[in-house]
């Protein structure tokens, strides 16, 4: 609970530049107590928790000290592609072998859970892969449009609450699984089909401290860095 508050509190101070570095001080407190109440929580695999964190910090740190101011929108763009695919791959990890047997209801619920966090996070996964595309100029910032997108929208979306009518219809993990694949293969299209009409913004980085700091360079002080778009 704490962690989570910790996480909102991050969301809200990253929302500001004058709060940005107290959101982030939030950020990684919240991560702290998270890692650390999961390896309190577990009984083995504290050892591939701790290696997992650490090959996670050996990547996270070298490109945090490397990428430049002007790179930090598609930078987040694609550490929210992480978090997309993370929770594709829970969801099917607690499906295929979860920690707590449920019954009933409640494993209803979870199934609801499980599905729906797939969904939510494919989308979300290939979603910010193409805006990080964009924003990084790998991709056409120029909205591509399909005849009758929204139709196309709205098809995925039915076909994917069927498939969720199935899975939760079914009592074989083989029909689960197939249902689950095809759903997460359809939402991260529907991911890609809503991010590619979106027109990213030609926006430039200036220093209002300095009209001789050029266009894209750093300044002295990274509190000067304004974006126009």
């Amino acid at each position: 609970m704490v962690a989570s508050i910790c996480f909102i509190l991050s969301l809200g101070g990253l929302s500001h530049q004058e709060s940005a570095r107290r959101g982030n001080l939030y950020g990684v407190a919240g991560i702290i107590i998270a890692v650390g109440a999961t390896l309190a929580s577990v009984d083995g695999g504290v050892i591939a928790i701790v290696i997992a964190v650490l090959l996670g910090a050996g990547i996270g740190i070298p490109i945090a000290n490397k990428v430049e101011m002007t790179q930090m929108p598609q930078l987040v763009a694609l550490l929210h592609s992480f978090v997309g695919l993370a929770a594709v791959l829970v969801g099917f990890s607690g499906y295929i072998e979860p920690l707590v047997a449920t019954t009933g209801a409640e494993h209803t619920i979870k199934l609801v859970e499980v599905f729906v966090g797939i969904f939510i996070g494919a989308v979300t996964f290939t979603g910010s892969l193409v805006a990080c595309g964009k924003l990084d100029g790998r991709i056409d910032s120029k909205a591509l449009t399909l005849p009758g997108r929204h139709l196309m929208n709205l098809v995925a979306i039915i076909a994917c609450v069927l498939l969720g009518a199935w899975f939760l219809g079914t009592d074989s993990m083989a029909l689960g699984l197939i249902s689950l694949v095809i759903m997460t293969v359809i939402a991260s299209v529907l991911g890609i089909h809503l991010i590619m009409p979106s027109v990213v913004p030609t926006c430039r980085w200036w220093c209002p401290c300095s009209t001789a700091t050029p266009v894209g360079r750093r300044p002295l002080s990274g509190s000067c860095w304004v974006m126009t778009c």
